[in-house]
This record gives C-alpha cells, structure tokens and sequence, in this order.
C-alpha cells in the first residue's frame, strides 16, 4: 500500500510535469519524507519548547551539545552547536544557500532558470547513488561513454540492474563522439526513457568538450526528448572549475535546465574536489524544472532516501566548508591551486609534445581535471602497470587493454618529466622482452 505521503508527492510530479513522474522507479514512486515523526516532532519543540526540549536525540549540557574536551580543544574555532548536532536531513541551510549562489555566479547560463536549493550529500558518489535510487529500475538505459569511472558500473548496475550503455567517448578525430550519445540515445526509443550520464571534465582522461560540442550533446538529449523518449540528464561535475585551456567553462546543467518537458536535469557536484576537501564528504544534488512543485516533490523524495540510507550528513565538514565559501581568502587561495594544477597539465603537455618518448604511445585529448590517459602502442597498459610498480615503484591505473591512466594531480610539476622518464623506460623494457 503506497503511503499518503508518497501519493501526494507523486501527484504533485503528475500535476507539474507527468514526465518526470515517468521517469521515477519504483522506489522512487514510493518513497517520500515523513512529516509525522521524531524528527519534526524534534522541529516543532525546537520551535515553540522554550522550557524543555525533551525530544532530540542528542546529550547537553547547560544548553549546550555535550562534548569531550579532548575533540573540541583542536576544533576551538567552532561553536559546540556548529560540529556536535545533527545537521538537517537536507544540509545547513547557509551552506545550501551559499552553494547555490556560488553555483549561479560560476554559470551564467543558470539564468533565468529554476533549480532547486542544492541538498547535501555525503560527497557525489552518494549523489549519484540518490539519483540511481530515484529513477533506474532493472533493465532501464543507463548511457555514458566507454571511458568513464568504475563507479557507474556499481552504482547504477550492481545496485539497480540498468542496462549500461556504453559509446565511444571520441571520435576518430578526437573530439567528442555527440553522435555517438545521440545514437545510443534514440535506440531507447521502445523502452521511452534514459539516464545520461555526463561527466565533465571526465575521468579518466581529463578531457572538457568545446562550446560547439556542448550544443552538441544538447541537442541530441533534446532530440531524443522530442522522440517521445524522457531522459534523466545527469551532469556529475565532481572536477568542475579545473578547466585550463579553451572548452567549456561552466556545467552543461545550465543549457539542459528546461529544455524540454521530458528532460530532467540533476546536477550532482561537491566540495570534495573543488575545494580541494575529498575526505570532508561534502556534496550537492540540484534539481532544475520550471514548475516549483515538481522541485519541492523531488527534494521531498530525496530527503526520504537520505533519511532512510545515512540519515544526514556530517555536521562539522559542512561548517568547516561553509566557514570556508565565507572567508574574504577563499577566491585567492582557490586560484593559487588552480595555477597549481594547470602548471602540472601544461607541462604533461609539453612533454608528451616534446618528440622525447618516440611514438610509443599517443595520447588522448586533456584540457581539464586530474588525469591524462596514455593510449600504449605494443604492450599491456596491466602488463605496463605491473612492471612500473614493481620495478621503479611508479603507481599508475591500467584501463582495458591498451590505456594507462595518470594522475598528474597528486605529482608536483618538477617531479613530472621523471615519471613520464620512468613510465617511457617500462615500455621500453617490455618491448625488449
């Protein structure tokens, strides 16, 4: 028996825009946020229990969050109230506002548009898994292309049996295969719904589609919307702002935010690389649609699988980054590591362009994020991987047969010409075997 809750929210999608009610599982149609319960029970005495607030499931003491001396002697910059509390179900409400602003200011293309407040997450990978709860059932079309992170494959086909659908992220003349996502788009027009994937800069070969190719990738979701096919278009921008050459700019949220009744657009993004913060655990899910009701249906459904998975994220990282996005140093500091980082994907470039390793390998295009990809010619990228573990103690990914993944993120500038010295000489090794 569904509850009232549910029922109400999903008449609310049906009323606002029918499509997106399509687009939702069966978990999705299903789960909703109880409004009658402890933890608005624990609201409304927060509210109006000025003599004892006997309801929330924390310790206090004189008013104050109970805590040990030894935690809050290294955390003193920070009030008891801002780390120890739950924080809410849906984020620090300055922190979701500060995001979104933050959001706005970096893509220009959001104006005029509807999106939602953003809702924390504990970091993207649980963004992602919330929009897989959401909208992919058993044998629903999950399409990203065939050089992507791991992740995908647990996240929306272990987890949720999607069928994944896979395209050649390239074409042969290494730029991004548009027709490819189109094609793969529109062969999902019997089963009349999709979820895509895109993620930019990509992992794990670093590269940013051009303005024209973004126009590109939106109108083949738009063309496939026109078909009749209702597609969830998902932009996870976990490197977004590590852009160091001429492509885009901003997320492509912004161009498919409203473009078509049967496109939903979700941003999923976070602090976690863009300030540099991985282990805080910070994310965000955005939701973009003209009709409010529909946003407000889709925070309710996602705070239900929030409240029923972790709960609600962690406090302090969500003060700590929003203390941050705060600070009158933040855009300076942010744009010392990002010359930082550009410094290092400059000088990849420069060596790989140097004529120095022969034609042992080309590479794929780069212009953004951590990671460059080597295409090997003439031996194992594992074969590869094994030997510069074992022999230089040089750590780098192998992905399928001939691709070799490096991450010039976590190596300083003046350290890169060896490694690539390094991984040159493995090759060279190999071929004389």
């Amino acid at each position: 028996m569904l509850n009232p809750l549910a029922a109400q929210l999903n008449e609310s999608l049906k009323a606002g825009n029918a499509h997106v009610y399509e687009m939702l599982s069966k978990l999705g149609q299903e789960i909703y946020f109880p409004k009658e319960g402890i933890l608005s029970q624990s609201a409304e005495a927060t509210s109006h229990a000025k003599k004892y607030n006997a309801t929330i499931g924390i310790a206090t003491e004189q008013g104050i969050p109970m805590h040990l001396a030894a935690i809050q002697e290294k955390l003193s910059a920070f009030a008891p109230k801002d780390l120890y509390p739950y924080a809410p179900p849906a984020g620090k409400p300055d922190l979701r506002a500060a995001w979104l602003a933050k959001m706005i200011e970096e893509n220009p293309s959001l104006a005029g548009k509807t999106v939602s407040s953003p809702i924390v997450t504990n970091a993207l990978t649980h963004g992602l898994s919330i929009v897989a709860d959401l909208f992919v059932d058993e044998g629903d079309a999950v399409i990203y292309p065939d050089k992507n992170w791991e992740n995908y494959e647990l996240t929306f086909g272990i987890r949720r049996h999607g069928e994944l659908v896979n395209y050649p992220l390239f074409t042969g003349d290494m730029t991004f295969n548009s027709d490819g996502l189109r094609e793969a788009l529109l062969a999902q027009k019997d089963k009349g719904k999709a979820v895509v994937l895109l993620n930019f800069p990509n992992n794990p070969t670093g590269y940013t589609p051009g303005p024209a190719e973004g126009e590109a990738i939106v109108a083949a979701i738009k063309e496939a919307a026109e078909a009749g096919i209702n597609v969830v278009a998902v932009t996870d921008d976990a490197y977004f702002g590590l852009f160091f050459e001429d492509s885009l700019k901003e997320s492509l949220f912004g161009k498919l935010a409203d473009i078509h009744p049967r496109v939903l657009a979700v941003k999923v993004d976070g602090a976690t690389k863009e300030e540099f913060v991985w282990g805080f655990r910070v994310g965000f899910i955005t939701y973009a649609s003209q009709d409010t009701n529909v946003l407000a249906a889709l925070e309710q459904k996602t705070l239900g699988i929030i409240r029923a998975t972790i709960s609600s994220g962690p406090h302090p990282s969500q003060t700590f980054v929003l203390d941050a996005l705060k600070s009158p140093d933040f855009a300076a500091q942010k744009e010392e590591k990002f010359h930082i980082m550009k410094g290092r994907a400059n000088k990849v470039k420069s060596l790989l362009d140097s004529g120095k390793y022969g034609d042992v390998w080309e590479y794929y295009p780069f212009n953004s994020g951590y990671f460059m990809c080597l295409k090997l010619k003439g031996v194992s990228a594992e074969e590869l991987r094994s030997h510069l573990i074992h022999q230089y103690g040089v750590g780098t990914i192998a992905l399928g047969e001939h691709d070799l993944r490096i991450a010039f993120s976590c190596i300083d500038e003046e350290y890169l010409e060896d490694l690539f010295d390094l991984i040159y000489q493995g090759v060279q090794d190999l071929q004389r075997k």
